[in-house]
């Protein structure tokens, strides 16, 4: 039969009217449109001491603990998307997704001061919780117990967090003792002035409809960096060109971390950590799999994508595994769309885009080399893409406005993911109530309500302690 006969049979590639070509050229698309975490993860999760909150592993400096995430990265989507290949039949590629990675390394482990280790654990918790849930499918209950208008605004406020994150790494946003934050010195800070080129040239890029127009961005930025310091036209500075990075393929520190972070926990801070965790992954990815599946005509008359849990479990096992090998939760990329729209219809297009991360394991010294405001470009992009979730609130409705507004208000006034959805959860049943929508309101969305009223009046009264 030979193996172009084989994968045919084996992916239904006849009966969805695509071909093994298609699917391959499908699958390097997708890759080329999402490889940037590769690169982009590691920056996020690695702390710096005493300037940067993240995972800091004693013995070992920051470029190495990068270059020991982006082997973690690698094999968290790898895994994950193979199993969504193999497994669901279905292509869409998978990694670490981008907002819970900064929740973990700045709001779990900055703000609320838990060890990167708890952290992991609440990543391992979540995804065994979602693989439990999933196998039982307990999937449209989950959904209905959701207030709507949360669920949409979730994206939006995401991408708001994530581009106050890159702004300000990229100097461009600093803080201000009058006004909180400010414009910072662009035309004197050479960071920001090759941060800014790079945005508009990332940007360019992208509106062009360029594959791979992050990553391209994010190592011309890089090299434009290095050019200028070797001019001698600015000063060496380590923060403004990386310098070499030897690969560390020696997982061991963060692989199995976790176990020692579900040690001594405070159960009601781990419990919302879980949360956040869990209602992100979940949302996130059924949002996007029901958004990719529209462009690739797999939705059924009701607009459901039929067979759903299937990729979900692939999410939970990758979000499960990728915490117990050190990273924060795997989820479905909106980049599948990008080998969507190449023709990519079947499993093959994903297994495509998994062997092609297990190959990038080549490029995990250049993922480590990659200075913070060139890879924190990718945030202000994905940021600024992810804004155009706002058209799916029904803003004409106050019941939906305010809820909807309050969640995409709170995450980058108070850079928590967790708080912009729990004030959302909280306003939605009382202006439901107040307007007399009685009937759309459950007793479920009283119980997580009252539970984040709770939450908040102990943190904010000092009775609960930073650690967990």
């Amino acid at each position: 039969m030979g193996l172009e006969g084989t994968l045919t049979d084996y992916f239904d590639i006849d009966q969805h009217d695509t071909t093994v070509r298609t699917e391959l050229l499908a699958g390097l698309t997708t890759f080329l449109t999402m490889s940037y975490i590769v690169v982009v993860n590691p920056a996020i999760l690695a702390g710096i001491p005493d300037a940067k909150p993240g995972i800091i592993i004693q013995g070992f400096d920051p470029a190495t603990v990068r270059s020991m995430l982006a082997v973690v990265t690698i094999i968290a989507a790898a895994v994950a998307t193979l199993i969504m290949g193999l497994y669901a039949n279905r292509p869409f590629g998978q990694a670490p997704g981008l907002g819970l990675n900064a929740f973990f390394a700045f709001t779990v482990v900055g703000a609320l001061g838990i060890p990167w280790q708890t952290a992991l654990a609440a990543v391992v918790v979540e995804g065994i919780i979602f693989i439990g849930l999933t196998a039982v499918g307990a999937r449209e209950y989950i959904i209905k117990v959701f207030p709507q208008p949360v669920k949409f605004a979730v994206g939006t406020g995401i991408g708001l967090f994530l581009a106050l994150i890159g702004l300000e790494e990229m100097n461009i946003v600093v803080a201000d003792p009058a006004t909180y934050v400010t414009l910072g010195s662009v035309a004197a800070d050479p960071i920001a002035i090759l941060s800014v080129v790079g945005l508009f040239l990332t940007f360019a890029l992208y509106a062009r409809g360029v594959r791979g127009s992050i990553i391209i961005g994010i190592l011309l930025t890089t090299l434009l960096g290095w050019v200028v310091t070797q001019a001698g036209l600015v000063a060496p500075d380590a923060g403004l060109v990386a310098g070499p990075a030897t690969a560390q393929y020696d997982i061991t520190p963060l692989a199995g971390a976790f176990v020692s972070g579900l040690g001594n926990v405070e159960a009601f801070s781990f419990a919302l950590i879980v949360f956040t965790f869990f209602f992100v992954d979940f949302f996130d990815t059924a949002g996007t799999l029901t958004g990719v599946s529209q462009v690739a005509g797999f939705l059924d008359d009701e607009g459901n994508l039929p067979d759903i849990d299937r990729p979900l479990m692939a999410d939970a096992v990758g979000t499960t595994v990728g915490g117990m090998l050190g990273t924060s939760t795997v989820t479905t990329y909106i980049e599948s769309a990008s080998g969507v729209e190449e023709g990519g219809r079947t499993g093959l297009t994903a297994v495509t885009v998994g062997l092609l991360f297990v190959a990038s394991l080549a490029i995990v010294p250049l993922a480590a080399a990659i200075p913070l405001y060139a890879s924190h470009i990718a945030l202000v992009v994905i940021g600024v893409v992810m804004l155009r979730n706002v058209v799916d609130i029904a803003w004409d409705d106050i019941t939906y406005t305010v809820p909807a507004g309050m969640t995409i208000l709170v995450m980058p006034f108070t850079f928590s993911i967790a708080y912009g959805i729990a004030a959302g959860i909280i306003s939605y049943p009382i202006v439901k109530v107040a307007a007399g929508e009685f009937d759309d309101v459950r007793a479920g969305h009283w119980v997580l309500a009252a539970a984040f009223v709770v939450y908040f009046v102990v943190r904010t009264s000092g009775v609960l302690a930073a650690q967990v």
